[in-house]
């Protein structure tokens, strides 16, 4: 087969190349089309429970992830000009454009009885300009004396004070958020650096607009620090400028691919996708560097250019398709997650794995047939007498010193057995940020000074209309309230509750003793007075309760205490609330943004092990089919295996976590660490035909001609995966350093343990199923081929 496609290929040389540059320009006009997200991930399923009580809630109460936060710490906060340009601040926030509300100290209302209308009466605090300090000692002097205020807009013992704005839903899912943030960004930056301040910023919106700025930035540093690292490792390799242009030009052009198959698929950056670019470069250069050492190799011993080339496809194709076909299978196991960011990230390493390798398959032959013949300069790389001696030793360890690899390998595998044991399990909201990213510290200062910004709803359904303003429902929510604030992961809630007791101060003057509920007698009329008022109040109440007033929403904040912390805090929360309010006579929900996040990443976590599990089965399957031997699919895997067990044993010691991003390693790692067993089994069965079954000649010669390649192509995926270390994500982080780990590791086990297996269970896998031809045809390396065949037109 593989005979046929090198003179197709070769043959038709023009229109290949043609082909694939047309190809290219069509999906550079695709890739101009690609967009940010500026969503949150969908990690849960849509058939979940928990995703469907939050469409509910969403549907029901509108958006509660849409709120952006900022506050300063300052014990001279009432200044009078500070507090001018403070208003002048809120006010210039306020009429940008995708800002529907905000609140701050300073532009609070205040509710004044109109017996008259009987209703109450919204007015300002605050009015848009002070004049003396007498009239902001008055006015600040009853702003911090509304409960209602306290606890939500300041901290009065730590004279913290923030600003809160709502962001439209419009905005907050579209492009326009980025200019929103930057604008806020540039007004508060005037206020703070006219006064030396300190401005502190969290929300969603905020966090998803600087990680996903910083995505974008992060994406075009690593596309160039691969390119320049790969470029440098090559030439170090080969000693010419034309071999890593070409290669690198290779791996340029399947970038354009990948990104323009993403337009294509409607699939956005996140934090997954932006590094697949940077990781097609990683992955993709192996490639050439098998191709470019068989080419060289096979022109050097018979300098025939065109037989080189094709020898080249027919030797290295079937093996290089089986590796493009294990590390596509790592990433597309990842579609059976059902988790929308990771389907797509899947989704779209296949395509984007599978296009490398036929674009390697294509341009390294038909362009190199075209260039000048390799001259002694390009092939010195194979006589590179430091890595052939590296080669010697791994040759003499293999040979005389089997028992040792043995021992140190076993000795490995339980002190990892041990440091699985010693894993841990979690998550946070802000997990892939560094301890020292500003929106981490920030987010620690609103856990300090406002119990938490992550968004907890509660909600619960009385079953029948008209219940939710009954003083002995209000009572229980009270209750409810008072029991789940004395949490110290939990802020006090925002309810109908505290509206009825704002409302029940202001009918009693705006005295402080009667921020309470209303009794029997009063109810009725505060009640009426708080639905005919018009704006503020009466929104607020509105958007705290459906519209037949048999549905209620609790809504608190919580610190982002993890998602272990966070199952135990759910459960504790429905015990709570069905003391309070029994299920046989309400539907009760415990929603928004936390409880989404907790819930998807356990059932992310549980899904990466299920695909971890699958890339396994997968890859057994395509060593089963290459070899027709269940021994030989067990020394293939083990060498694989062993990394893994070892870098998840350094993750129990060094206490990194099992958690999404980590979790991701092992699939990743395992679908390209199998690349060189591969490359190392095909050339040894070769060997093993053309030495009539001489297990130990067959392992030496294999050594001596796959080794160089596998130390080159090892060599370049450490350092190019290492390059993630330097993202500020902890994800991406975890990648770099977990996967290079991983995949030295895996280097070390096929040149050492696999050839030591093979020698050791030479008996055993030499029996008549393994000497079966395998269902992918291997050819004998030195068969003889047609040379006539071989010409074509120039």
């Amino acid at each position: 087969m593989w005979t046929k496609i090198a003179g197709i290929i070769l043959r038709n040389r023009i229109a290949f190349i043609t082909g694939v540059l047309l190809g290219t320009v069509f999906m550079g006009f695709q890739a101009r089309h690609i967009q940010m997200s500026y969503e949150s991930a969908d990690l849960l399923p849509k058939t979940d429970t928990a995703y469907l009580d939050y469409a509910k809630f969403r549907e029901t109460f509108g958006q509660e992830g849409n709120i952006m936060v900022f506050a300063i710490q300052d014990s001279n906060f009432y200044d009078l000009a500070k507090i001018n340009d403070w208003i002048a601040m809120g006010n210039n926030i306020k009429a940008l454009k995708g800002v529907t509300a905000l609140m701050s100290i300073t532009h609070t209302f205040n509710l004044h009885k109109n017996t008259e209308l009987k209703k109450f009466e919204i007015q300002p605090i605050f009015p848009h300009h002070i004049s003396s300090k007498a009239e902001l000692d008055s006015l600040s002097f009853i702003a911090e004396n509304l409960p209602f205020y306290d606890g939500l807009l300041l901290n009065k013992q730590k004279h913290t004070y923030n600003m809160m704005i709502t962001v439209s839903a419009e905005v907050m899912n579209s492009p326009a958020r980025v200019k929103l943030v930057q604008d806020v960004l540039k007004i508060t930056e005037q206020f703070t650096g006219k006064h030396h301040l300190k401005m502190h910023y969290s929300g969603m919106p905020y966090i998803r607009v600087i990680n996903a700025e910083n995505i974008k930035g992060e994406m075009y540093m690593f596309i160039a620090l691969s390119l320049l690292i790969t470029a440098i490792i090559l030439y170090l390799f080969f000693r010419s400028f034309r071999i890593v242009g070409f290669c690198v030009g290779i791996i340029g052009l399947s970038v354009i691919w990948a990104i323009g198959f993403m337009a294509i698929l409607g699939i956005k950056i996140t934090l997954l996708t932006a590094m697949l670019p940077p990781l097609l470069i990683v992955i993709g250069i192996p490639n050439c560097v098998y191709m470019v050492n068989k080419y060289h190799t096979e022109y050097v011993r018979h300098g025939n250019k065109i037989k080189a080339l094709q020898r080249m496809i027919q030797k290295v194709g079937n093996a290089s398709l089986l590796s493009n076909l294990t590390t596509a299978a790592g990433f597309a196991t990842f579609i059976i997650t059902s988790s929308r960011i990771l389907v797509e990230f899947g989704l779209i390493a296949f395509i984007s794995i599978t296009c490398v390798f036929l674009i390697c398959l294509i341009l390294i032959p038909t362009v190199f047939s075209y260039l000048p013949v390799p001259d002694t300069k390009q092939t010195k790389h194979l006589y590179n007498p430091f890595i052939n001696h590296i080669i010697e030793k791994i040759i003499y360890w293999v040979i005389n010193k089997r028992h040792t690899i043995y021992y140190i390998t076993a000795i490995l595998v339980l002190a990892g057995i041990y440091g699985i044991t010693q894993m841990k399990t979690t998550g946070y909201m802000v997990d892939d940020l560094k301890d020292t990213d500003p929106i981490r510290q920030d987010l620690a200062f609103f856990e300090s000074n406002f119990d938490g910004l992550m968004p907890l709803e509660i909600t619960i359904d009385f079953g029948k209309p008209n219940q939710v303003f009954k003083l002995s429902n209000l009572e229980k929510l009270d209750l409810l309230d008072k029991e789940l604030s004395q949490d110290p992961d939990l802020s006090k809630a925002l309810s109908v509750v505290e509206a009825a007791k704002f409302a029940n101060q202001a009918y009693y003057n705006g005295k402080a003793a009667y921020y309470k509920l209303p009794n029997n007698m009063t109810k009725n009329f505060i009640m009426k007075y708080v639905m005919e008022s018009t704006g503020g109040m009466s929104d607020m109440a509105k958007s705290f309760v459906d519209s037949t007033l048999r549905e209620v929403r609790l809504s608190f904040r919580v610190k982002d205490i993890g998602t272990k912390k966070m199952e135990a805090k759910e459960d504790s929360l429905y015990q709570t609330i069905t003391r309070i309010f029994p299920e046989d006579k309400h539907k009760i929900s415990v929603t928004g943004s936390s409880i989404i996040f907790f819930k998807g990443n356990q059932y992310l976590l549980r899904n990466l092990f299920s695909s971890l599990a699958l890339a396994i089965i997968l890859i057994a399957g395509f060593m089963a089919w290459m070899f027709k031997s269940k021994r030989m699919v067990f020394i293939a895997l083990l060498p694989n295996v062993i990394p893994q067990i070892i870098t998840a044993a350094i993750m129990g010691y060094i206490g990194i976590p099992i958690k999404a991003s980590t979790i991701l390693v092992f699939s990743v790692a395992f679908g390209i660490s199998v690349d060189n067993t591969i490359h190392y089994l095909a050339k040894y069965r070769q060997e093993l035909q053309a030495t009539n079954w001489s297990i130990r000649s067959s392992v030496v010669l294999a050594l001596q001609e796959t080794g160089q390649s596998m130390i080159y192509t090892s060599i370049i995926l450490f350092f190019g995966f290492s390059i993630f270390c330097l993202s500020s994500f902890g994800g991406t982080f975890a990648l770099g350093l977990l996967t290079s780990i991983t995949l030295f590791g895996a280097m070390l086990a096929n040149l050492l343990l696999l050839p030591s297996l093979l020698l050791t269970m030479e008996h055993s896998i030499t029996k008549r199923t393994f000497r079966a031809e395998p269902l992918l045809q291997i050819f004998n390396e030195e068969e003889d081929i047609d040379e006539n065949k071989l010409e074509i037109k120039v």
